[in-house]
């Protein structure tokens, strides 16, 4: 369970998988662009839904830096390079979220970009948290 206020208006289809909004006090944590590699900075699978697994667990580890937990995320921006990729391994990506983050679903945005930094990334994701004080 979020600790923070779910924003969605009353008359507006419910939304599956993420936040429309997340209005939330305390102690902001911010994370840059994390990918799908591990502490050595390797790639261990190019599987879209492995990368994202990877990549949401490097979240996770960079929060627990900060004092903050899964639960405490308000924001989550995922940058891939093949929008059909995340569509065709929505299903492996989800049960992957649901294993790493929980049933906790911030506001979300999906971008699909030409290029990563790093050649063998197909998603980076950023996160926002807020640890209540």
């Amino acid at each position: 369970m979020s600790p923070h206020e779910i924003l969605h208006p009353a008359h507006w289809k419910p939304a599956k998988g993420y936040a429309n909004g997340v209005a939330a006090t305390g102690r902001m944590i911010f994370t840059g662009g994390l990918i799908g590699w591990n502490a050595d900075g390797l790639f261990e699978t190019d599987d879209f839904a492995g990368q994202v697994a990877q990549a949401l667990r490097n979240v996770v580890a960079v929060l627990a830096e900060g004092g903050a937990g899964p639960e405490h995320l308000v924001r989550l921006t995922w940058y891939v390079t093949d929008k059909r990729d995340y569509l065709a391994s929505l299903p492996e990506t989800g049960a992957a979220y649901r294993e790493i983050i929980g049933h906790h679903y911030p506001a979300m945005a999906l971008v699909q970009v030409v290029a990563l930094v790093e050649d063998r990334a197909k998603v980076e994701i950023e996160a926002t948290a807020v640890v209540p004080e």
